[in-house]
């Protein structure tokens, strides 16, 4: 059974602290928040036994196998090398890191360190787009050559996340940086990015809407589209809708989790709605569910002495994304992905 600790009791904590629980060969053993209250309060309600206010001071009294960072992004490269100079494994929240100097400076701490370093870039473990992602690479409609991966809603997530609205980086940042590994994961890796953003709802400081064009090393194309101030019935929040077309056929995620597989003349529709887990609510649960999935993996890996999909090794090549397009939208050109030094 593997020992770990939690950095961070705020909002989606109890998402993670939930998820531990079900993950088979690792327990809990300490949580860390600076706020002495609230961690107490998570750890009550979650039957961990040991608090602590200072990162540092947890790692050193446990004896930890691994950490779970659950904080924001400024605080993820002192957390992540202060883990890793613990011994201990580490899986980091999304986004990874304010800048690619931060996060490549975590990736090469972790392999000086010989630690496995995963980011908790949960979309692609859906499992409605995890099956989606399977049927792909098992080849089912054979190599795809277009994609559209969508998530537009017109949900409220600044009263849970008010923070969300301050930021001059919104939608791209916080939920793009989702869709576009989405789009990595079916489509191969990006050689060049275009996009347009617009800022619809004039109470926020950063941009609700982006679409994005998506130029893969394979050459083929895939558009991302992402908004938060899009009014329709009945509201999808917080589905990820997809089609990918391949020279055998069709694959389509529509909205109500309806996945349709037209392949060799052949039409196959499946309910791939995620489980409602008992501690999980709707709308939220397609997410709470792929929270168990990526930790389950995560152990899994560690367990069997491989990278994990979602390396952070992986995400630098996401988080390329996210920089890459938000250059794209200032300068008003397409930008290569390697460009970004």
């Amino acid at each position: 059974m593997l020992k770990g600790g939690v950095i961070g009791t705020g909002f989606f904590a109890a998402n993670h602290l939930n998820g531990w629980k079900a993950v088979e060969g690792a327990e809990i053993v300490a949580l860390c928040d600076l706020d002495q209250q609230k961690v107490r309060a998570a750890a009550d309600s979650f039957g961990v036994a040991h608090v602590h206010t200072d990162a540092g001071e947890m790692m050193r009294a446990h004896g930890l196998d691994f950490v779970d960072v659950i904080t924001t992004a400024p605080s993820h490269r002192p957390l992540v090398e202060l883990a890793l100079s613990h011994g201990a494994h580490v899986i980091c929240q999304k986004p990874f890191a304010e800048s690619m100097a931060d996060a490549r400076a975590m990736v090469e701490a972790a392999e000086a360190a010989g630690k496995t370093l995963m980011v908790h870039e949960n979309f692609r473990w859906q499992s409605p787009v995890r099956r989606v992602i399977e049927l792909v690479r098992a080849g089912r409609i054979g190599a795809p050559f277009f994609c559209r991966a969508s998530f537009r809603s017109g949900y409220d997530v600044f009263s849970g996340q008010p923070y969300l609205a301050e930021g001059e980086r919104f939608i791209i940042e916080d939920l793009g940086i989702h869709v576009l590994d989405i789009a990595r994961a079916i489509m191969g890796d990006v050689a060049r990015i275009s996009a347009v953003t617009a800022r619809i709802n004039l109470a926020i400081k950063g941009e609700d809407v982006a679409t994005i064009l998506l130029t893969h090393e394979s050459g083929m194309a895939s558009v991302v589209d992402c908004s938060y101030a899009t009014r329709r019935t009945p509201e999808t929040f917080p589905e990820t809708l997809l089609e990918i077309d391949g020279p055998k056929g069709t694959i389509r995620l529509d909205a109500g989790y309806r996945l349709t597989v037209q392949a060799e003349g052949a039409e196959e529709v499946i309910d791939a709605s995620p489980p409602l887990l008992p501690w999980a609510e709707r709308p939220w649960h397609n997410i709470q569910e792929s929270v168990v999935t990526i930790q389950q993996h995560f152990i899994d890996s560690l367990s069997a002495g491989t990278a994990p999909e979602t390396s952070g090794a992986d995400n630098l090549k996401t988080l390329a994304l996210v920089e890459a397009a938000y250059v794209s939208a200032a300068e008003g050109r397409s930008v290569a992905t390697d460009s970004l030094g």
